[in-house]
């Protein structure tokens, strides 16, 4: 795979892989246990994060970023904190899926407000759509925001929000004219806003350093100034935003493949039986050797559909191509190592069985395999 990808990265980029390998190594990995206890990373990783250059590398300057506006650099973090098994640390939905809206939607003043702390770690991002009874289908959604003179007004609930309990701030889905479909609006929800409250810390098979919560609006005040683009476009704006974020699920999963891979080779060479390694029975070489194509089959599409995001021609049927079989490839490449791990592979003390539960989500989030599918099919005016 490594002659795959040779020319894939620049070198800037994987100067930047070595700071952020480091910055894991120092900063994350001795508190990984800790935050997998608690269900939450601690927010003064996020903030060190914000020092070290590692939150929007691609926002302006005149906002604290890099300017680093090519996704490739997303990537290298993604492939990075899978590698070290990382299960919680939001960084890729806060840089890259959360704030794009702010860059993409935000008013000069909003930027100026918000991207600022966004980008320094002192403000953490969460976006705020699927409500108990509305996931994929977005139409589904509930939750109201009734306009007055100088605010508005927003009752509902959201639920399987992501950095739900740190957040600070939420861009969230409500309809502003509920008598007509697809009016949904998008508003920049603070933490401190009257008559918002958080439920309970969700308790998740997986993935769980990252707090994942339940959001509750009783007539809360939003001010217009944090109304996030036109009243009516919410929904136009939420799928001009789908295929980045169905591109940076399919980057997790793909790094993740490549981790669990790499970590069970490595026990096929070290683990013995009947005398020998488990990597010289040729059962366990052709099984390696299986998920080997498959990872870098799935490598070679999301590098593609990266190289196209790069270039500003990634497609929303691409991003679902690369979503659907990165998520897909996952969950066949953790089920067949933890077979190679045996009853080990069932213990939470080895990575592989955290990488095994963690997975599962990825078919799920960001639209349902089962969605992917369906604009695929779509495209294919069948």
């Amino acid at each position: 795979m490594a002659n795959l990808r040779a020319h894939h990265f620049t070198p800037e980029q994987d100067e930047y892989r070595a700071a952020f390998r480091e910055f894991l190594e120092r900063e994350l990995v001795p508190r990984q246990p800790a935050f997998d206890e608690a269900g939450i990373v601690d927010k003064e990783l996020w903030r060190l994060a914000g020092k070290h250059n590692f939150l929007l590398p691609w926002a302006d300057e005149q906002y604290g970023g890099l300017g680093l506006t090519d996704i490739r650099y997303e990537q290298v973090m993604t492939e990075e904190l899978c590698r070290v098994y990382d299960s919680g640390f939001g960084l890729s939905l806060h840089s890259a899926i959360v704030a794009p809206y702010l860059d993409a939607y935000g008013t000069p003043e909003q930027k100026r407000r918000f991207l600022p702390p966004a980008v320094s770690g002192e403000t953490i991002l969460a976006i705020a759509i699927t409500e108990p009874e509305a996931g994929s289908d977005v139409a589904g959604i509930r939750t109201t925001a009734v306009e007055h003179e100088d605010y508005w007004v927003l009752n509902g609930a959201k639920s399987f929000v992501s950095n739900g309990i740190n957040a600070d701030l939420f861009v969230v889905a409500a309809y502003t004219d509920p008598e007509q479909s697809h009016t949904l609006g998008l508003f920049l929800v603070e933490s401190d806003t009257p008559g918002f409250s958080r439920g309970r810390k969700l308790d998740k098979m997986g993935l769980r350093a990252q707090d994942t919560a339940e959001l509750f609006f009783d007539d809360a005040i939003v001010p217009k100034a944090n109304m996030l683009g036109d009243r009516r476009d919410g929904f136009k704006a939420m799928m001009s935003m789908f295929a980045q974020e169905r591109l940076v699920v399919a980057m997790v999963c793909a790094a993740g493949a490549m981790s669990a891979l790499d970590t069970t080779v490595a026990y096929a060479k070290e683990r013995k039986a009947f005398g020998r390694s488990i990597g010289q029975f040729q059962n366990t070489r052709f099984v390696l050797a299986s998920l080997r194509t498959k990872v870098d089959a799935m490598h070679a599409l999301v590098d593609r559909c990266t190289m196209a995001h790069v270039a500003g021609e990634l497609t929303p049927q691409d991003a679902a191509e690369a979503k659907l079989f990165a998520s897909e490839v996952l969950g066949e490449v953790v089920d067949e190592c933890v077979q190679v791990f045996g009853g080990y592979g069932y213990m939470r003390e080895y990575p592989i069985a955290r990488m095994y539960v963690d997975a599962r989500v990825q078919r799920i989030y960001a639209g349902t395999s089962e969605i992917m599918r369906e604009i695929i099919g779509r495209s294919m005016e069948l």
